[in-house]
């Protein structure tokens, strides 16, 4: 199993944005993790499906470690991103947090079998990936012990990170990125194999999956001008993919103002620039199993 087997995106390839993210989602991402595992008792574990650079993990792991302990389990589906999250994680798990690594993918039908029974399951911007959305959070419901908390990270409000006028090119690039990024996305569901839509929102579909009570809340993503080194790197590598996404989406003037952006021997070049910043918004949903 290479890669995921739901879609064509190189993952390996987006490591180094994937790294970044976690860094600057990690704020407003602590509390949540802290909040998840609020009514765990005894040495629970976590199941991250989609693991990524395991950011997120690296949390659980933390708040596990102050606590009696417990086990993490990453999985993925890419072996680099798994590698990299399992040195994350293990550098903050301590002596009493085990750290398991299981290479695997949420479309595998046997996901139960491979995993152990879970305190808490998270997968976050993962399930969206998968054809059947649904058939996927029953399967993540699944691996639920009763009573257990199943979370995702799916929707929320899009980042935004640049000016309106860049003083090169036309006035709101950001908006036709992210415009044309939709449209990338409705082809991306759409050519999945065994795709079916869903017409509702993420709390029905995780009643739907048989857990009870749902709820929803927001993580904030805020990082103001004039940004540090690392969130100016983040925004030319995020533009450089939102217009490998869009493709011939954009017109040719667009795609000439994102190439002399990202041009670090450039004068327009972004990461030169002191007026970059990141918002956005997380939304997390969760429920449990009865």
């Amino acid at each position: 199993m290479p890669g995921h087997t739901h879609d064509d995106i190189d993952w390996a390839d987006r490591l180094a944005q994937l790294r970044m993210a976690d860094a600057l989602d990690a704020e407003a991402l602590a509390p949540v993790a802290r909040r998840l595992l609020s009514g765990s008792a005894g040495r629970p574990t976590v199941v991250d499906v989609g693991c990524g650079a395991g950011g997120m993990s690296v949390h659980f792991a933390r708040e596990l470690a102050l606590g009696d302990g417990g086990t993490v389990v990453l999985l993925d589906a890419t072996p680099a991103l798994l590698a990299e999250a399992q040195r994350a994680v293990a550098t903050v798990a301590g002596e009493n947090v085990e750290v398991v690594g299981v290479h695997g993918d949420l479309a595998d039908p046997r996901l139960a079998d491979r995993v152990p029974a879970a305190d808490l399951v998270w997968a976050s911007g993962v399930v969206h990936h998968v054809g059947d959305q649904q058939a996927a959070l029953r399967t993540l419901a699944g691996l639920l012990r009763p009573g257990a908390v199943l979370a995702i990270s799916e929707g929320g409000l899009e980042m935004r990170c640049l000016p309106w006028d860049l003083g090169i090119g036309r006035p709101g690039l950001e908006h036709r990125l992210l415009a044309a990024r939709a449209e990338w996305f409705a082809g991306m569901r759409a050519g999945i194999a065994g795709s079916v839509a869903m017409p509702y929102g993420w709390p029905r579909a995780l009643r739907e999956a048989g857990l009870e009570d749902v709820e929803s809340f927001g993580a904030l993503i805020d990082h103001p001008m004039p940004g540090s080194d690392l969130l100016r790197e983040y925004v030319v590598h995020r533009v450089g993919w939102l217009a490998g996404s869009a493709g011939d989406r954009l017109d040719a003037d667009d795609r000439a103002t994102i190439a002399a952006l990202t041009d670090p021997a450039g004068p327009d070049f972004l990461g030169s620039r002191t007026d970059l910043y990141v918002l956005g918004a997380k939304a997390i949903h969760s429920g449990r199993s009865r």
